[in-house]
């Protein structure tokens, strides 16, 4: 992975996730450059001037985005929106809960991203997936060429712990799949992006619930083929994806961005500084995120997320991916997923390496390669 702060794993990791997501090297070196020396300080001191860099260099692209426009030029403004969004939603997400001006960076990250979207003409569109009492929001990019007979194929993408809807659809993954005929679905489960921040739907441990949610609106599109309909997710949807594959029979097959046997468990080694955190103020976050109102609930609840006795309820095609230089998930929870899902009937485990690239947490040193392997799994038996 990219260490642009060597003796901090959290920022340089939001530094690659701007740059996976469509940042330029020199305007992302421009926002971390006076932010050298406080990162040495550790994950959570100086998170406002973190932010506050992030943000100052996105409302100037913003400026230039509004100039392009008024010179008639429309796709060099949806280009700078799109980057802008980027780094408002990564200056954002590495904020306490408590931090006020976050809702404001993520306001305008929303705002920018539609801009981008709009101005760029892009072929996706923003949908509400129904669910329970109420409705979280998605984006649905469809397939290259004209709609086959019977509807495209479509995979569901998850988020995990900190991500947002438009961050996977920024890595590229909506446009492998539909260079290969596959339509995508994004999704703000709950616990996530604006489904968190504007619903306030929290995270819960049975992610079929709101999986099932995702199948059912699927089924109402006539541009979707009801039988052809794949489960996928990052980091954290390494525990979602199997756990709504294994439940919701409605799946065609399930693949994994980073596997997550056992992140309950895990949550206890964290407590003992084993492996890294994904945001500062990660303890005061993922009480947010499950709505727990303190360290000690959260804690109680945590075991619930276990793939334990769920693997083997899989019983569809399962590729399990995993990067060898993953600091937040050990290894041995991507052999353990792996080899419990003995009853899904065509599975597969793929480690990438530092010599292939993509070897880090999610593949965030090189997500061109996961998400060509991963489309490339998914295209051959969707």
């Amino acid at each position: 992975m990219f260490r642009y702060f060597p003796a901090n794993y959290v920022w340089s990791l939001s530094v690659n996730i701007a740059m996976n997501c469509g940042g330029q090297i020199g305007e992302v070196d421009r926002i971390c450059a006076p932010l050298v020396d406080i990162a040495a300080e550790g994950d959570d001191a100086g998170t406002e001037k973190f932010f506050q860099s992030w943000c100052d260099f996105a409302d100037g692209l913003v400026e230039y985005a509004e100039q392009d426009l008024a010179e008639g030029h429309p796709r060099s403004a949806a280009a700078r929106f799109a980057r802008a969004s980027m780094y408002y939603l990564v200056a954002e997400r590495m904020q306490s809960r408590h931090y006020a001006p976050r809702e404001v960076a993520y306001r305008k990250g929303m705002d920018t991203f539609r801009l981008a979207v709009e101005h760029g003409r892009e072929r996706v569109e923003l949908v509400e997936v129904p669910y329970e009492d109420t409705s979280y929001p998605a984006l649905f990019v469809p397939a290259d060429g004209p709609v086959p007979a019977g509807g495209y194929p479509v995979m569901v993408f998850c988020n995990g712990l900190d991500s947002f809807k438009e961050m996977g659809y920024r890595v590229g993954m909506g446009r492998e799949l539909a260079a290969r005929g596959i339509a995508t679905l994004f999704v703000d489960q709950p616990g996530t992006g604006t489904a968190l921040r504007d619903r306030g739907l929290h995270a819960v441990h049975d992610s079929e619930r709101w999986a099932s949610a995702a199948v059912d609106y699927l089924e109402t599109r006539p541009d979707v083929h009801p039988e052809r309909i794949g489960m996928m997710g990052w980091s954290l949807g390494g525990y979602y994806a199997p756990r709504a594959a294994a439940f919701e029979k409605r799946f065609a097959l399930c693949a994994v961005w980073g596997a997550n046997y056992n992140w309950g468990e895990l949550q206890k080694r964290r407590l003992d500084r084993e492996g890294e955190n994904p945001v500062p103020h990660y303890w005061e976050h993922v009480q947010w995120v499950f709505g727990k109102d303190s360290l000690e609930e959260f804690l109680e609840f945590a075991p619930l997320m276990s793939l334990e006795g769920v693997c083997e309820q899989i019983t569809v095609p399962f590729l399990v991916t995993h990067g060898e230089d993953d600091r937040q998930i050990p290894f041995e929870y991507a052999v353990a997923e792996y080899e419990h899902a003995a009853n899904s009937p065509d599975r597969h485990f793929k480690v990438f390496t530092r010599d292939e690239g993509g070897s880090s947490h999610a593949g965030a040193d090189n997500e061109v390669i996961c998400t060509n392997y991963l489309a490339d799994w998914i295209a051959d038996r969707l």
